[in-house]
């Protein structure tokens, strides 16, 4: 064997083991450290469960908790099973009137049955994501105008820093009120405490879009105002090409901080507002007081944590996707 292939030999092993140190140091980041925090979590989690007594009860440990998942999961199945058997004898009356009589309109009743804990989910979602769309609709045009305009931003920004601390349950009654005198209607489209949680959450997440995206924009690099200025760009063609671009970090930094306020205020708002969702489930798990609402209850509040992460996670993938500063999104 020459010297040469010797060397090549022992330099490919070498990049061979530098690789798989940093396969298994990606794998310890990703799995292995999470896993070991976890498992430290759920041992305090079951020590101090033990310790603590309520008048429900022990306070539930991670194993009722699982238990609690199961049992929620088979309410869910049970009630999908309740309305497939209600449409279904709908279905058998309606055909039966129609062979007797051709022209008999058939109708079709909804099933009015108990929301589910998944249904309660997807109604969150449902409302969260309509609620923050809206803002973000308000928030963008909004920011990117204080930020073109001092004398805007002069004027506007007054009212956001007072607006920005008021808690959502400041709010709601005043959003009740409105909606109760304005949103009239023998058959509405949506219910009341639906648009009551929506323009809630809508209000209380208004303010970080607003706030990052006016700095994003008025912290504009002066090279590329200066390219602006001398191909003489119109305002909205300045905006599309030169601002937005730029932007893109700030704005959407400013978007995962709302669909986080939007997340948390949805909660408190389903609470007090009633919408059907995961914060009227807690409030009526709460009130029913029963041995396993505390376990319930605390069931919803890990969902309630890991759908938070998920849409910031998304929010993240969405700024990654959209941004050319992808170091701005490792976070």
């Amino acid at each position: 064997m020459t010297t040469s292939s010797l060397s090549n030999k022992l330099e490919f092993s070498s990049i061979t083991s530098q690789k798989l140190q940093g396969w298994f140091k990606s794998l310890c980041k990703l799995l292995v450290l999470p896993c070991i925090g976890i498992m430290i979590f759920l041992f305090f989690w079951s020590v101090a469960a033990k310790n603590i007594h309520t008048s429900l009860g022990d306070f539930p440990g991670p194993n009722a908790v699982y238990q609690q998942f199961h049992s929620l999961y088979d309410e869910h199945t049970a009630e999908r099973a309740k309305a497939d058997k209600f449409y279904l004898r709908q279905e058998v009356r309606n055909d039966a009137r129609l062979a007797a009589d051709p022209a008999y309109e058939a109708k079709i009743r909804n099933y009015t049955g108990k929301e589910t804990f998944i249904d309660q989910i997807i109604t969150s979602l449902i409302t969260v994501t309509s609620g923050f769309l809206l803002a973000a609709i308000i928030a963008i045009p909004l920011g990117i105008a204080m930020g073109l305009s001092k004398n805007l931003n002069s004027a506007v920004n007054p009212i956001i820093q007072i607006f920005k601390p008021v808690s959502p349950l400041a709010w709601l009654p005043l959003v009740t009120m409105v909606v109760s005198a304005l949103y009239v209607s023998d058959d509405p489209l949506v219910s009341k405490s639906f648009v009551n949680s929506l323009l809630t959450v809508t209000l209380c997440s208004l303010w970080p879009m607003v706030i990052n995206t006016s700095i994003g924009v008025s912290s504009l690099d002066q090279d590329l105002k200066n390219v602006s200025r001398v191909l003489r760009l119109p305002l909205f063609t300045h905006i599309k090409k030169i601002v937005l671009p730029a932007s893109v970090p700030m704005i959407f930094t400013g978007m995962r901080l709302s669909f986080g306020v939007a997340w948390m205020v949805l909660i408190a708002a389903e609470m007090l507002a009633q919408n059907p969702g995961l914060g009227k489930f807690v409030w009526d798990e709460f009130q029913n007081g029963s041995s396993d609402s505390l376990a319930r209850i605390m069931a919803a509040v890990i969902v309630i944590g890991f759908i938070g992460f998920v849409l910031d996670r998304g929010m993240l993938q969405l700024q990654r996707m959209a941004s050319w500063d992808k170091s701005a999104t490792t976070v």
